[in-house]
């Protein structure tokens, strides 16, 4: 079963930056496309931001130029960098493969999330 563990959210200032990281228990990590997700009350799950096995980028227009991706595959962690954070990214934060030609997850079983919180 695939285990998704995220870490690294908390509370911030608007204009401050945070530093998500996700380990991921997937055999042949290197193969999938890695994806970032958010999740505000009363709002449905979107991905914010997703890199491919090749390193290619791509992120909602809302946190471009902000939040950079990035992957290890040899420690099979994906991360993102978010500075510059306004009180509109509150939310709980998730990692996820993307399911080929979609924005959904390729798994089911999604991992805890980690809360990030920006409020003066």
């Amino acid at each position: 079963q695939v285990q998704l563990v995220e870490s690294g959210g908390g509370l911030v200032q608007p204009g401050g930056s945070l530093r998500l990281s996700c380990a991921a228990s997937l055999t042949l990590f290197s193969i999938y496309t890695m994806g970032w997700y958010r999740q505000a009350p009363g709002k449905q799950r979107e991905l914010v931001a997703a890199i491919t096995s090749e390193r290619k980028t791509n992120y909602v227009d809302s946190v471009k130029g902000r939040f950079t991706i990035s992957r290890d595959n040899t420690k099979k962690t994906v991360c993102l960098q978010m500075n510059s954070l306004k009180p509109e990214d509150t939310a709980v934060y998730y990692c996820n493969a993307v399911a080929p030609g979609t924005m959904r997850g390729q798994f089911s079983s999604w991992g805890q999330g980690t809360q990030v919180t920006v409020s003066s």
